[in-house]
């Protein structure tokens, strides 16, 4: 039996404060751009005041990206592009700064850590602190048998926490979250379909490298038959994480939920990450309120989740590689909405919003703004 008492995070995760929030909201009224004028960044900078507890934003300057891997047992059955317990290799591109992730993370100039939470390889293949936080060596065939025993989901879920704790006392105010796996779309597809009382047809999508016909009914296959495995657990959301899940997902949802704790703001990329915030909101129904939704990757899955949710993503660029990095292009339209809340002069009150940034542009033959 778990020791875990995931009901205590309902009455420690309280909402972005809702009284900043209005503040921002009138201060931005104030700014010499008409209000809604510069459409979902007033939103996003009002949000981050609410998060940080600031009417007046600060600025996002130490942003990270921490990306949960491992290898999950369904891939053996030829439900994933890429090789069963073939996730080390996707780590190591990203560790030596070859993946998408980390080329975008170097021209952003943000840090990238990895955490190997169940990758099928030996511990030594990896740094120490890349592997320190290791349950076990992939899982189980969800259609057939749990993912991990309830007391790995537990360690697992425990490690997500403390990785939260640790970016959010080392000064981190802002995390994009990826992820790494081999068959972990799988693992989120029957998440998401048991969490939102739906069929494996429709969360069933190509995954991160697409698939063919074959291979997509046969991922549709498992996740229908680990559907069978999931339901009558649904109740219980660690057993759920345990039976269907994955020691990086079950580490994914700690780390969300303790994140939320800390009011430390996380960036959402794809449908695994999606699926582990479904699991979080079920835990807590708070918790999304300090998550944005980075980017549509295209997985169905993925926007039922986030429909479910109410989040609405910023992009829609259809990046499903994974990693974070549909996630972290995002990242400038957050900290552009915080430089443009902050930075943005308030109007002169004597004159209107609309007059204050009037310009004659007649001679120009130009027209002016709205």
């Amino acid at each position: 039996m778990s020791s875990l008492n995931l009901d205590d995070f309902t009455d420690l995760i309280e909402r972005p404060d809702g009284g900043v929030r209005r503040d921002a909201e009138a201060r931005r009224e104030r700014q010499i751009v008409p209000p809604g004028s510069l459409g979902r960044l007033d939103e996003l900078g009002e949000w981050l005041a609410a998060a940080q507890g600031t009417a007046v934003v600060r600025p996002v300057e130490r942003p990270r990206v921490v990306i949960f891997a491992g290898d999950h047992g369904i891939a053996g059955l030829g439900v994933s592009a890429r090789p069963a317990g073939g996730a080390v290799e996707l780590v190591r591109g990203v560790l030596d700064g070859g993946r998408p992730v980390a080329v975008l993370a170097r021209r952003l100039g943000v840090p990238v850590r990895v955490v190997d939470m169940g990758l099928d390889c030996e511990p030594d293949a990896l740094p120490a602190d890349v592997v320190r936080h290791r349950v076990r060596r992939g899982s189980g065939r969800i259609d057939i048998e749990d993912a991990l025993t309830v007391e790995e989901a537990e360690a697992a879920f425990r490690a997500g926490m403390a990785v939260a704790d640790e970016e959010a006392d080392s000064g981190t105010d802002l995390v994009v979250l990826g992820d790494v796996s081999v068959g972990g779309t799988t693992s989120a597809g029957v998440l998401v379909a048991a969490l939102c009382g739906t069929d494996a047809s429709v969360v069933t999508g190509r995954g991160g490298q697409a698939i063919d016909d074959l291979a997509w009914m046969r991922k549709c296959a498992a996740i229908r038959d680990a559907l069978r495995r999931a339901r009558p657990v649904l109740g219980e959301q660690l057993q759920l994480l345990a039976a269907v899940g994955g020691a990086d997902l079950a580490a994914m949802t700690g780390f969300l939920l303790q994140a939320a704790v800390r009011k430390m703001p996380v960036v959402l990329d794809g449908v695994v990450s999606a699926a582990c915030a479904l699991v979080g909101q079920r835990i807590a129904f708070r918790a999304p309120d300090w998550w944005l939704a980075g980017q549509l990757s295209g997985e169905p899955a993925q926007a039922k989740a986030l429909d479910r949710m109410a989040l609405e993503p910023l992009l829609d660029q259809g990046v499903t590689v994974g990693e974070g990095a549909g996630a972290l292009l995002a990242l400038p339209l957050v900290q552009a909405a915080a430089a443009l809340a902050a930075e943005l002069p308030e109007r002169d009150e004597e004159k209107p919003a609309e007059e204050s940034e009037s310009v004659d542009t007649t001679a120009a033959g130009g027209s002016g703004e709205g």
